[in-house]
C-alpha cells in the first residue's frame, strides 16, 4: 500500500524539514544543534517507519494497527509540515515582491493545519462510528408486476479484517442494521477481507445471522483475490478457493460470473454477479448472461463500477447495477470526493441508457478512517410503472 506513494512521502518529509532548518533554526539555534536534532527526531522516525512499511512483502501488514497508526502519524506530523513549509514559501515570495513584512502564508498554513488535525481526529474517531442507511426508491417499465415493492438490502466493502478488538462491535452493529431492513434479498457488493481469508474465520458466525427471504448473494471484490498477499502462485490460488469456500459455508449464493432466477407468482427477474473487472482482470459478461433471456429483468453484481461504462450499459441487458469499491474515497469535503479524479460513478445513484448503477461508499476499509463519507447500507424497493 505504502509502497505506490513511498516517494512522494519520503519528499514530504525531508523537504520540509530542510526548509525549516534553513530559514528558522540554523539562525536562531546556530550553537544548539541538540535543539535542531530534536526538530529532525520526528522526520526521521516517520523516515524509517515509511521504509519499514515498503520493505514488508504484503501489500499491508499482517496487524494492520501498523499502517493505521502510520496514517495517523502522516496526517499529525507529515502534512502539517509540509502544508506549513509551502504556504511559508510561497508567502516569502509574496512578501518580497509585495515588500511587506508579514509573511502572510504562515497564517494561511495555521489555518491549514487546524483544519487538518480537525478532519484527520473527526474522521478517525466519530466518523468511523456514524452509520448512513440510504433508502432508494428505483422505477422500471419493465419489472415484472409481483416484484413491485420487491427490496433489496445492498452492503459492500466489509473488509472484515480491519473489525478486530473494541470495533468488532462496529461490525455487530452493522449486520444488524442489515436485518433491521427486512429486505427480501440482501447483496453484498465483494472484499469481505483485506488480505487473506483467515480474516473471515472469526467473525463468521456473525455473517451467518445475516437473514433474508430470497437469502445473501454476493460477490469476489479485488481483495478476495487474495493478490495482496505475494505468496506463491499456488498458495494464492488456496486462499482464493478458501474465501469462497467460506462464503458458501455462511449460506451466502457466491456468484462467479454465473446468475439465478426469483420467482414471484409466474414472474422472474434474474440475478447475476460478474467476477471482478480489470485487476485481476476475471470477469466474463458473456458467460454471466448465457441463457438469460434478452426480455428478462436483470439485476447485476459487480465489484468495480467502471464495468458499467465499459460494457454493462452498452449491453441495454441489464436494468440495475449494484457495485462497490470506491468507498465513496472515505474522505469528502462538501460531498466532493478526490476518487472522483479516478472513477466517473463514485457513490451513490447514476442512470443512462435505460440502466441504473448504485455504487456503495462501503462498511469498512483497510484504513480505519471516514470524514464526510460515513459508513452506508442501501435499501433499495424496486417499483413498477403502471402504464
Amino acid at each position: 500500500m505504502i509502497s505506490r506513494i513511498f516517494i512522494p512521502i519520503l519528499l514530504a518529509i525531508v523537504l520540509p524539514d530542510l526548509y525549516f532548518d534553513q530559514h528558522y533554526w540554523r539562525s536562531r539555534y546556530h550553537g544548539r544543534w541538540w535543539l535542531r536534532l530534536l526538530w529532525w527526531l520526528p522526520g526521521m522516525v516517520m523516515f524509517i517507519y515509511t521504509i519499514a512499511l515498503v520493505s514488508i512483502r504484503d501489500f499491508v501488514p499482517a496487524d494492520l494497527t501498523w499502517i493505521n497508526v502510520y496514517m495517523f502519524l502522516v496526517g499529525l506530523i507529515v502534512w502539517p509540515k509540509a502544508i506549513f513549509a509551502l504556504c511559508s514559501g510561497l508567502g516569502l515570495l509574496w512578501s518580497r515582491w509585495r515588500h511587506l513584512r508579514v509573511n502572510l502564508g504562515n497564517i494561511v498554513a495555521v489555518v491549514l493545519i487546524l483544519i487538518n488535525w480537525y478532519v484527520l481526529i473527526y474522521g478517525s474517531t466519530m466518523g468511523t462510528r456514524e452509520l448512513t442507511v440510504k433508502r432508494n426508491d428505483l422505477y422500471f417499465s419493465n419489472l415484472p408486476e409481483h416484484f413491485d415493492g420487491y427490496r433489496i438490502v445492498f452492503f459492500s466493502d466489509a473488509h472484515v479484517g480491519s473489525f478486530t478488538g473494541a470495533r468488532r462491535a462496529l461490525l455487530h452493529r452493522d449486520i444488524d442494521s442489515i436485518n433491521a431492513q427486512r429486505g427480501d434479498l440482501i447483496a453484498f457488493g465483494g472484499d469481505l477481507q483485506n488480505i487473506r481469508p483467515q480474516e473471515i474465520e472469526p467473525v463468521m458466525p456473525l455473517l451467518k445471522q445475516l437473514k433474508a427471504r430470497d437469502g445473501v448473494v454476493s460477490v469476489l471484490g479485488n481483495h478476495d483475490y487474495s493478490e495482496y498477499t505475494h505468496d506463491r502462485p499456488d498458495m494464492e490460488a488456496a486462499n482464493r478457493r478458501l474465501v469462497i469456500d467460506l462464503q458458501r459455508r455462511m449460506g451466502w449464493k457466491l456468484l462467479l460470473n454465473s446468475h439465478f432466477a426469483l420467482h414471484r407468482g409466474g414472474d422472474s427477474v434474474v440475478v447475476a454477479g460478474e467476477q471482478n473487472f480489470r485487476k485481476p482482470d476475471s470477469c466474463d459478461f458473456s458467460r454471466t448472461m448465457n441463457g438469460v433471456g434478452e426480455k428478462a429483468f436483470v439485476v447485476m453484481l459487480q465489484h468495480d463500477p467502471r464495468a458499467w461504462d465499459d460494457h454493462i450499459v452498452p449491453s441495454h441487458r441489464v436494468a440495475l447495477t449494484l457495485s462497490g469499491h470506491t468507498h465513496g474515497g472515505q474522505i469528502a469535503f462538501f460531498g466532493v470526493s478526490p476518487v472522483k479524479l479516478v472513477y466517473a460513478e463514485d457513490d451513490g445513484l447514476y442512470q443512462r441508457d435505460g440502466s441504473t448503477l448504485c455504487v456503495s461508499a462501503g462498511i469498512g476499509g483497510l484504513v480505519f478512517f471516514r470524514f464526510g463519507v460515513p459508513p452506508e447500507i442501501n435499501v433499495i424497493t424496486l417499483h413498477r410503472i403502471k402504464h
